[in-house]
């Protein structure tokens, strides 16, 4: 199973809203809503972390994208394609 960085593996209760006509066909369906909760708040903050990573480090990558682009890669010379 792979690590995920964002979770500590504890529990703590919430308290969330919810439309009740989600929460009834949640309910009706047997799904567990702390699950599906959890998995999509797990999957938001992953999306914004990496969009905050990428908008931390533009500047390096931009720099690294012109550096590749005037030099082309490394290793062409190593390429046997």
């Amino acid at each position: 199973m792979k690590h995920d960085p964002i979770a500590s593996g504890k529990r703590k209760p919430v308290n969330v809203s919810l439309d009740t006509g989600i929460v009834a066909v949640a309910r009706e369906h047997g799904l567990n809503l702390s699950q599906i909760s959890e998995a999509a708040i797990r999957q938001a903050a992953k999306v914004e972390m990496e969009r905050r990573w990428r908008e931390e480090n533009k500047d390096a990558i931009e720099g690294w994208n012109r550096w590749y682009e005037k030099n082309g890669h490394p290793l062409d010379a190593y390429r046997l394609f």
